[in-house]
């Protein structure tokens, strides 16, 4: 038999290390293709976040890469949440071991990833959307 896998263990990796794939390394192994491809637009995004402490708000590249951080979060948190609100019955039936109770763990940690993940993506879509627009503006200005 294959060792357990803890729902509550597996909820909490992709609230607080989900960004970076944690939560799948612990599901799927070190082998898991899918978890090495989170850390890339985690790592770009906060690349974006360095360009715009150095630039300035005016960095273009930087409008480009700090939503991938953003979008790379709420995946994190929307899986964290898929995670904590999956039935103990379907966990142990997917991942092929005996049926255990979970409790109240996972529950609060799909409470946080809710908090963590609405605030992450109200603000990466305010943040683009603003920058889409002065970016609109910016082009009309320059037109003759």
């Amino acid at each position: 038999m294959s060792r357990v896998r803890s729902k509550t263990l597996a909820t909490w990796l992709a609230l607080l290390g989900g960004a970076f794939g944690l939560h799948r390394f612990y599901l799927h192994g070190w082998r898991d293709a899918v978890g090495w491809l989170y850390p890339v637009p985690t790592l770009l995004g906060l690349a974006g976040l360095q360009r715009m402490r150095a630039f300035g708000q005016d960095d273009r590249v930087a409008w480009v890469l700090i939503p991938l951080l953003g979008l790379a979060l709420s995946a994190a948190m929307l899986t964290a949440i898929v995670y904590g609100l999956t039935s103990d019955d379907k966990w142990a039936a997917r991942h092929r071991q005996p049926l255990q109770a979970t409790g109240w763990a996972p529950v609060l940690g799909v409470i946080a990833a809710l908090l963590i993940g609405a605030s992450v993506l109200m603000g990466t879509v305010a943040f683009s959307g603003q920058r889409f627009f002065e970016w609109q503006l910016e082009t009309a200005a320059q037109r003759p």
